[in-house]
C-alpha cells in the first residue's frame, strides 16, 4: 500500500515570497489498484509523484510504502522499486530500444538471455515486433512508438509501483487512446501487486 499522511511542499520564489505546490495532501492506494490525480497545470500533480521517488523531498507530512517511511529507505533501492514514466518520453538516445527497455534489468544483474527475453515480452504487450525494433534507437521511431517503450522501460523489472506523469500527453489523440488501451490491459496482466500511480489534465 501507498499512504500519503498530510503530504505538504512549499517552495520559496526568488523574491522570497512562499507558495505550497502542495498542501496537505493524504491519500491510500491499495496493493494492485490504480490511483489517477486530474487537475490542471500547476497544481501540484507532478510534484506529488516526484515526492513518492524522492526527486523532491516534502516540507511536511510522510509517505509510507508497504508501512516504511520512504524518508529512511535507501533512494537507490526505492527508485529501483518504483518505474517511472515521463511526458517527455525520456529515451536514450545513444542506446537501442532493446538496451532502452532493460537498463533497470541490467542493473539489477540479469543475465542477457533474461532481458532480452523480458524485452520481447513486453514488446508484444504493445503491438511492436520484437525483431523489426529491439535493435532500432529512439530517433528511428515515431513519436507514439518512443512512449510505448517508455511505459514498458518503467515496468521492466517488474517493480512494485509504477508513476506516471501524463505519460500519453505528448502524443495525439488517436495514439493517446491507443496507448492507454494497451497501458490497462497491461494493467490487468501483470496487476500482481502493483500500485500505479497517473497524473493528467
Amino acid at each position: 500500500m501507498i499512504k500519503l499522511d498530510n503530504l505538504t511542499k512549499q517552495f520559496t520564489q526568488k523574491n522570497g515570497q512562499t507558495f505550497k505546490a502542495v498542501d496537505n495532501v493524504s491519500l491510500e492506494v491499495p496493493e494492485g489498484e490504480m490511483c489517477v490525480l486530474l487537475g490542471p497545470s500547476g497544481c501540484g500533480k507532478t510534484t506529488t509523484l516526484k515526492m513518492i521517488n524522492r526527486l523532491i523531498t516534502p516540507s511536511s507530512g510522510t509517505i509510507l510504502i508497504n508501512g516504511e517511511d520512504t524518508s529512511a529507505m535507501d533512494t537507490v533501492s526505492l527508485r529501483r522499486n518504483i518505474g517511472y514514466v515521463i511526458q517527455q518520453i525520456g529515451l536514450f538516445p545513444n542506446m537501442t530500444i532493446e538496451e532502452n527497455i532493460t537498463v533497470v534489468p541490467r542493473m539489477l544483474g540479469w543475465d542477457k538471455a533474461r532481458c532480452k527475453t523480458r524485452a520481447e515480452e513486453l514488446m508484444e504487450m504493445v503491438a511492436l515486433d520484437a525483431k523489426k525494433f529491439l535493435h532500432r534507437y529512439p530517433r528511428e521511431m515515431s513519436g507514439g512508438q518512443q512512449q510505448r517503450i517508455g511505459v514498458i522501460r518503467a515496468l521492466a523489472a517488474d517493480p512494485p509501483v509504477l508513476l506516471m506523469d501524463e505519460p500519453f500527453g505528448a502524443v495525439d489523440p488517436i495514439n493517446r487512446e491507443v496507448i492507454q488501451n494497451q497501458f490497462l490491459d497491461m494493467q490487468r496482466t501483470l496487476k500482481k501487486n502493483r500500485h500505479a500511480g497517473q497524473s493528467r489534465h
